[in-house]
């Protein structure tokens, strides 16, 4: 991004931008809600964070490729496990979570409830 020595910097957040489902671009093409990192006191990389929307996609791609199929797939415990991560992860605070959740499991809207609700109990 700058060239300034900060090549081993940028090479070692990138795994957690793309992550994130982030951006990455020159420091002097940050906007005011991007977030520029410092190398060595030099920006060195501003980090463009995605949407809530967008990073809830992101996290069920990942979850998906974790599990080698598609989370439909899984079975039942599997989809329950699922929820209570994506829930630890606050992906049920999102507008629409539940429906987004619900349609990669191939599960109602309802059943996802359920199992929130299940969590809670235990």
């Amino acid at each position: 991004m700058t060239g300034n020595g900060d090549e081993p910097f940028i090479t070692a957040v990138k795994p957690l931008v793309d992550a994130m489902g982030g951006e990455m671009l020159p420091p002097d093409e940050a906007g005011p809600d991007d977030v520029v990192l410092a190398w060595e006191g030099v920006d060195a990389v501003a980090v463009r964070l995605p949407q809530l929307a967008d990073s809830l996609d992101h996290i069920l791609a990942a979850m998906e490729r974790k599990q080698g199929k598609p989370l439909a797939d899984l079975d039942r415990k599997a989809k329950q496990e699922v929820v209570r991560i994506l829930e630890a992860r606050g992906a049920f605070s999102v507008r629409h979570g539940v429906e987004t959740v619900a349609s990669a499991l191939g599960v109602s809207r309802f059943t996802v409830y359920n199992y929130l609700n299940r969590e809670k109990e235990n």
